[in-house]
């Protein structure tokens, strides 16, 4: 993973070729280059929260999008969603989960939390592409975030 001061989006992945496949996907669609990887929970809210390896990054500096896949080693992916969303700093930072989960108690359970989309993760790599192209292009390039 590159350790990056700053992202416009935090990926939140523990699966290594879902991480790559979601990296790739996003260049393709010159999307962003400035991305953090995040491998499980807690080093997202590491990331997010200045803390852990993370210690004095400059936490005004936030990612402007998360993409949270939920089944995480650590704190899982609700839990992440749980704490940035209740965090007066961080709620307003637009969280889409992607994931292979169609359980309707995490679908739920999620927008309970305020996620701001659910996405189920296409299974055909083209299909895939092109949803993780159109997530970033909306919450980067069409979304109007808080000022």
């Amino acid at each position: 993973m590159k350790e990056m001061e700053t992202a416009d989006i935090l990926l939140v992945e523990d699966n290594p070729n879902d991480a790559e496949l979601t990296l790739d996907a996003l260049r393709v669609h010159h999307v962003s280059k400035a991305i953090c990887v995040a491998s499980d929970g807690t080093e997202a809210l590491d990331f997010v929260f200045g803390t852990g390896k993370y210690a004095g990054r400059d936490v005004d500096r936030l990612p402007r999008l998360v993409i949270l896949d939920l089944k995480l080693p650590k704190v899982d992916g609700l839990e992440v969603l749980r704490r940035l969303k209740s965090n007066e700093r961080t709620r307003s930072i637009p969280v889409v989960v992607l994931t292979s989960s169609r359980e309707e108690t995490d679908i739920v359970r999620s927008y309970a939390l305020g996620v701001n989309s659910y996405v189920v993760k296409p299974v055909e790599f083209e299909a895939f592409s092109r949803v993780v192209g159109q997530i970033g292009s909306y919450w980067l390039s069409l979304n109007q975030p808080p000022c």
